[in-house]
């Protein structure tokens, strides 16, 4: 399985961005797709996450300006960054793993098996 991320870039704040996740080779029935971000000396955070019947979730601090969606016939998840902040300066991941029937998407980064290289996004103030 491979997940690659791209996208990323540099943009004034107030600019957008839309990120791509381009999976092969994923087998789970029932999973999980999302986003984490990490800045230097800081954990990797939960930023939007997608389980396999479309059902999103968007961390509260970021909703009405990020969202998740897919392409199922391109398996690609995108995430779609609006009114971006400096603080949105991250490496963005796309991440993926197995999920529990009837569950809904883990918060936690340890949860996900799979992840991409990472796709850098700057917001410059």
């Amino acid at each position: 399985a491979q997940l690659v991320e791209s996208g990323g870039g540099s943009v004034q704040a107030g600019g957008s961005l839309r990120l791509s996740c381009a999976a092969s080779g994923y087998t789970y029935s029932h999973y999980c797709m999302g986003w984490f971000r990490q800045t230097p000396g800081k954990e990797r955070e939960e930023v939007a996450t997608m389980t396999d019947l479309g059902m999103p979730t968007i961390v509260s601090s970021l909703k009405g300006r990020f969202a998740i969606s897919r392409d199922i016939a391109k398996n690609t998840l995108y995430l779609q960054m609006n009114r971006l902040k400096p603080e949105d300066t991250a490496m963005y991941y796309c991440a993926a793993g197995p999920r529990s029937v009837g569950a809904a998407c883990n918060s936690i980064p340890g949860a996900y098996n799979i992840w991409g290289q990472g796709t850098q996004v700057t917001v410059s103030s």
